[in-house]
């Protein structure tokens, strides 16, 4: 940092990202991912980072990202939940920054779950 236009640049940037973390309202698309230690050992910090970076560089201000504790189902983590109003919860299993970011692209975006991701019990 050299200046106060630098500091101020990265302030713009970060108000972006923890924008994605407010409070949501009913309205809104909530990402949960699982951040127990159990997520963390598997990975799942740069997963949370990868989806508020997307939803943030998409300018998906109707998406919110936040983080729960375990989700119960340790040996499919990193895992996420994706909450959208009116339709079901799908739950994403054995994620990475990558399939973060697949995920908001198809179905936060676009209407298509990724299945490929989706913890299936049947």
């Amino acid at each position: 940092m050299k200046s106060i236009a630098d500091i101020n640049a990265i302030r713009e940037k970060m108000q972006k990202v923890l924008g994605t973390r407010d409070a949501q309202d009913d309205a809104d698309t909530r990402i949960v991912i699982g951040m127990a230690t159990c997520g963390i050992a598997a990975g799942a910090r740069p997963v949370f980072t990868a989806f508020l970076e997307e939803a943030a560089k998409r300018n998906l201000g109707n998406v919110k990202v936040t983080q729960s504790g375990c989700l119960g189902m340790c040996k499919f983590e990193p895992m996420a939940q994706v909450y959208i109003p009116g339709k079901e919860v799908v739950t994403y299993v054995k994620l990475d920054a990558e399939a973060a970011k697949r995920i908001v692209s198809e179905h936060i975006v676009n209407g298509n779950v990724v299945a490929e991701y989706t913890l299936d019990i049947e």
